[in-house]
């Protein structure tokens, strides 16, 4: 079919713009600041880091991410999505930042750039059998963990596993274990820390390190300017005190890396 020249210019100016809406870059922190606010990502399911309690999300890295902000003068422009969706939308530029517990990897470093790390932590096993403590361990038995996350990626390279469960939440892993759907979970030392206070009547047992890792906020890949400015505010609230009171107030410790 023919189409007339205005439809045809039309079609080609809509094409235009889709082109510069998809390779538009990450704003630059002078945008960001001009603007007065950083749109920031998270899942709001990985209590007590991010989560929601009623309608407001709250948890150490969303108070964490508004003292960054408040550093760097600007406000916060929260998003929630899927795990397995924050690093993409990082990439095509849906949001300045990413604050979601991501370790750093290779891989990843790949893709975004990381700023400094805001705490240190690991994947630790969980398990109701207290003979479940080890990588060893985990010989035989089903685990359950998060879809892309590090906790995956360490679970695969244990010899032996019998099976690994999938879930998009780590609170579906934690519910598979309660259930008895699984022998084993991996996850977060500090939220395993908090499953077993919350869960008690599940009698979860706190097994080894199956990795540590450091943790740190994301930004588009080679957004060093707004990764700079970030780092600068992570070292004025790890100075000032700001830190260690957000961090106190949720874990009873100062989780920074030593």
């Amino acid at each position: 079919m023919k189409l007339s020249q205005p439809l045809t210019r039309r079609l080609a100016l809509a094409a235009a713009l889709l082109g510069l809406a998809l390779t538009a870059d990450a704003r630059p922190i002078e945008a960001i600041k001009k603007s007065g606010k950083i749109i920031v990502a998270t899942e709001g399911q990985f209590s007590p880091f991010n989560f929601y309690q009623g309608a407001k999300l709250t948890g150490f890295e969303v108070d964490v991410a508004e003292a960054l902000a408040a550093k760097m003068g600007v406000k916060v422009e929260w998003k929630t999505i899927g795990f397995d969706a924050l690093l993409t939308g990082l990439q095509q530029d849906r949001w300045d930042m990413v604050i979601a517990s991501h370790g750093i990897t290779e891989e990843r470093a790949k893709a975004v750039t990381f700023a400094e790390p805001h705490y240190c932590s690991g994947g630790v096993i969980v398990a109701k059998d207290p003979a479940i403590k080890t990588a060893k361990d985990l010989g035989g038995k089903v685990v359950a963990v998060q879809v892309g996350t590090t906790y995956l990626e360490n679970v695969k390279k244990v010899a032996g596993v019998k099976e690994v469960k999938t879930f998009p939440q780590d609170t579906q892993s934690r519910a598979a274990l309660q259930t008895g759907k699984v022998d084993a979970w991996v996850t977060d030392k500090f939220l395993a820390l908090t499953a077993t206070k919350e869960d008690a009547k599940f009698g979860f047992k706190l097994g080894e390190f199956l990795f540590v890792e450091r943790i740190a906020p994301a930004v588009s890949k080679g957004n060093t300017g707004l990764a700079g400015e970030i780092n600068k505010a992570m070292a004025a609230i790890m100075a000032d005190g700001s830190y260690a009171k957000i961090s106190t107030q949720w874990f009873k410790e100062d989780i920074r890396c030593k």
